[in-house]
């Protein structure tokens, strides 16, 4: 029930717009996933996974390699400020090494 709580605390302070999309992030039990959400418009512009892909290491190896995964495609798309949605997450281990791999690539939020 407090992972529920937290998210929810997290998501009222949180909404992504055109210029400042959410960037949401999940992570599974093998697999780390992440989307850049455009709220307003209710669209997914950016989207990276670990899912079917030939990314190997541990878990934080894998959620670096999709922080930058993310921030290129990001680029792509020409967004340069997200908004970070850390969701029932605390921003600790995995969401970190995710988070300043993302901004290693030029992703600010």
């Amino acid at each position: 029930m407090k992972a529920i709580y937290r998210a929810n605390r997290t998501r009222a302070k949180i909404h992504g717009t055109a210029e400042r999309p959410r960037l949401t992030v999940h992570f599974s039990n093998q697999n780390v996933t992440a989307q850049i959400i455009d709220d307003d418009k209710k669209i997914t512009l950016a989207y990276a996974t670990t899912v079917g892909s030939k990314i190997t290491g541990n878990k934080t190896e894998k959620a670096a390699a999709v922080g930058k995964m993310i921030a290129e495609k990001a680029k792509k798309v020409k967004i340069t400020k997200v908004v970070f949605d850390r969701g029932s997450k605390l921003y600790a281990g995995r969401m970190s090494a995710l988070a300043e791999a993302a901004r290693k690539e030029g992703l600010e939020f």
